[in-house]
């Protein structure tokens, strides 16, 4: 038997040859793995779908257009809450970043068996339902702003800015704190060699080593912050009221097509932010596992 007549009986075998379990299985697999995904992102898709809907309800849909988009610029309602929201998001976020970023360098910088304390302190804050935050945060802010005479708390802003920094300050606090424990002290160790104040070294070394998590957590903190609606619904005040509240309270009379507009805005925005994060991670060398953690807030 020749050589071409060995190739040709494996070929005509391979062809043959039934499939094999495994290869059913992959393929039940991954029929399973499309069914969850649609399950999961097609309420989302019809939410956006529906945002693009003139009617006066949400759900029925008479004709498309963009008139529920305009309604966030001439609603003043509407645009009251989404500018409370991202204001509220954007100061939390930047709160969060100065605390966490100081706690993380000094976890990673200063060991000792405090850091496991602290951690679990943050451990603590991270677990810890929504609404025992909540209710543990409605008569502190009270007392401070009213009992105490601090009208600093008695502001909404300031209320909800601090309810959405308790679970973000964890957050990159856990970021900054694992991002400086993958890298080298020799280069601060070695600023400080050449009389370099600690302030400067803090400032040229320390910080631009630890920007990505700082950055990284910037932008999780953010898009934590737009869909904070425990917190907020407990800790707002009237004339401040944040987006996700404006949603509660319009679910009781009806869901208008600028609710799907509004929250399709926010679905974008929370994309973007996603993306940067990735993108930020990418360049500063994470790995795609390292990447995927960090977006889920690990």
């Amino acid at each position: 038997m020749t050589a071409a007549d060995t190739r040709a009986i494996v070929t005509a075998r391979s062809t043959t040859r039934p499939k094999s379990p495994r290869s059913r299985g992959d393929l039940g697999f991954l029929i399973w793995g499309i069914a969850v995904l649609v399950f999961l992102f097609l309420p989302i898709a019809v939410v956006v779908a529906y945002s693009f809907n003139t009617g006066r309800l949400l759900t029925s849909f008479t004709d498309a257009g963009l008139d529920s988009f305009a309604a966030i610029v001439t609603n003043d309602v509407i645009r009251g809450a989404v500018l409370v929201s991202v204001q509220t998001g954007f100061i939390a976020a930047i709160l969060a970043s100065i605390l966490g970023t100081l706690a993380g360098i000094a976890m990673a910088r200063n060991p000792g068996k405090w850091v496991w304390w602290f951690l679990a302190l943050l451990l603590l804050v991270s677990v810890t339902p929504e609404i025992v935050d909540a209710v543990a945060l409605l008569p502190w802010l009270v007392t401070l702003g009213q009992d105490w005479g601090i009208g600093l708390f008695g502001n909404g802003i300031v209320r909800l800015v601090v309810g959405h920094s308790l679970f973000s300050v964890a957050i990159v606090s856990y970021l900054v704190r694992a991002r400086l424990l993958g890298l080298d002290a020799q280069l601060e160790e070695a600023s400080a060699d050449l009389y370099a104040p600690p302030l400067t070294t803090f400032r040229r070394v320390t910080l631009p080593l630890a920007m990505p998590a700082v950055l990284a957590g910037f932008l999780l903190s953010f898009t934590l912050s737009l869909d904070n609606t425990v917190i907020a619904a407990f800790v707002s005040v009237a004339g401040t009221t944040p987006w996700p509240v404006y949603i509660l309270g319009a679910v009781r009379t009806g869901l208008r097509p600028e609710i799907a507009a509004v929250s399709t805005i926010m679905l974008l925005l929370t994309l973007v932010a996603l993306a940067l994060v990735a993108l930020v991670l990418k360049r500063a060398g994470d790995s795609a596992a390292d990447i995927a953690r960090t977006m889920a807030g690990g």
